[in-house]
């Protein structure tokens, strides 16, 4: 019997210097990052339900091991939220059953998006069985609704906008939610020397500082709270932007370091005490920037932007371990695309 089967790929992103500025308490916002890969994958595997059957639903979260049923109008988010989530927020045909395999490389908790970019593939797959088709930026906003309205979650629009465009993507927040999305368009030279040069750092452990989030949140979320601490998130954004536009390596260098003196001004616990040991290797390697990607704090994951000599990144690569066993190298690529979505016939 033919089977249709639905994949869908986003990518994660990093180097997001302007993060923070997407939230509801900052008003207005700059965010620039950039889509690599390993991409969030999902496969829909979608089958008539048999007339004596009701339709069912499996979820394979791959990454976990779990592999459970729900059943459509009777949705409870218990097990992975997210996922039962977008599939509540979709209305699915009734007739169907189908079963979801999702994944990703990129360890969970790694503070690159990854959890936007599996909703956003997710939401991508789903809407291909729908009457219609989204945008990608349409699709980034249910996956943003996703988290705000059916869980309730305190969250910014960067993560799902890079999951729906990748590429470079300059993002400029108008008024939250709402925000116009430009990919840069730069060289190959330059493309490529960049993802030579950029080397992701996951810190050994998922990342958790909701106690320090919640500190900063309400620091800025009160009627009187001084936003200025905001404003060098912004210019390193649009700093950041000018220099990959230029080709100017130095300069973007000198934006990641900004940005990560800019969080750690909003608070000292967004740039981690291990997150400091992999940047002082990194200096004694002639690193030339670095960034805490997300919004910081303990875990997560470290952007570098290496110098031009490959000999001194490979050195730092391999003197990682000698510093934390845990550290590990996540292996990256530039991503030209975002959502990618497309069915074939199994």
């Amino acid at each position: 019997m033919t089977q249709r089967v639905i994949n869908a790929m986003a990518p994660i992103r990093v180097c997001d210097l302007g993060g923070w500025t997407d939230t509801w308490f900052a008003d207005t916002g700059a965010v620039l990052n950039i889509g690599v890969y390993p991409y969030a994958e999902v496969q829909i595997y979608v089958s008539e339900s048999q007339p004596d059957a009701a339709p069912r639903i499996t979820i394979e979260a791959e990454n976990y091991g779990d592999r459970y049923f729900i059943e459509p109008g009777k949705i409870e988010y218990d097990r992975h939220p997210l996922l039962e989530a977008s599939i509540d927020i979709m209305q699915l045909p009734k007739t169907l059953s189908f079963r979801i395999n999702l994944y990703c490389a990129a360890p969970a908790g790694c503070s690159t998006g990854t959890s936007a970019a599996v909703t956003v593939a997710l939401l991508g797959a789903l809407d291909l069985l729908t009457p219609g088709r989204r945008t990608p930026h349409e699709i980034a906003a249910l996956a943003h609704r996703v988290e705000t309205e059916k869980l309730g979650l305190q969250c910014g629009i960067q993560d799902q906008l890079a999951a729906a465009y990748g590429g470079i993507c300059f993002i400029e927040m108008f008024k939250y939610p709402y925000a116009s999305v430009s990919q840069l368009q730069v060289p190959n030279d330059v493309w490529w020397e960049l993802e030579r040069r950029l080397v992701l750092v996951y810190l050994g452990h998922s990342h958790s500082s909701s106690d320090t989030h919640g500190q900063v949140i309400a620091r800025l979320d009160r009627g009187d709270a001084d936003k200025s601490v905001l404003e060098p998130l912004r210019r390193a954004a649009h700093a950041g932007k000018n220099a990959i536009l230029a080709g100017d390596f130095e300069a973007l260098g000198r934006c990641l370091i900004a940005n990560t003196d800019g969080q750690a001004a909003l608070h000292s616990a967004l740039v981690s005490g291990v997150a400091r040991d992999v940047i002082a290797l990194a200096q004694r390697h002639g690193a030339i920037g670095w960034k805490v990607n997300g919004a910081g704090g303990d875990g997560g994951s470290l952007t570098i932007l290496c110098g031009s000599e490959g000999e001194r990144k490979r050195a730092f690569i391999s003197e990682l371990p000698q510093v934390n066993p845990g550290f590990q190298v996540i292996p990256t690529y530039l991503s030209r695309m975002g959502l990618r979505r497309w069915e074939v016939n199994s």
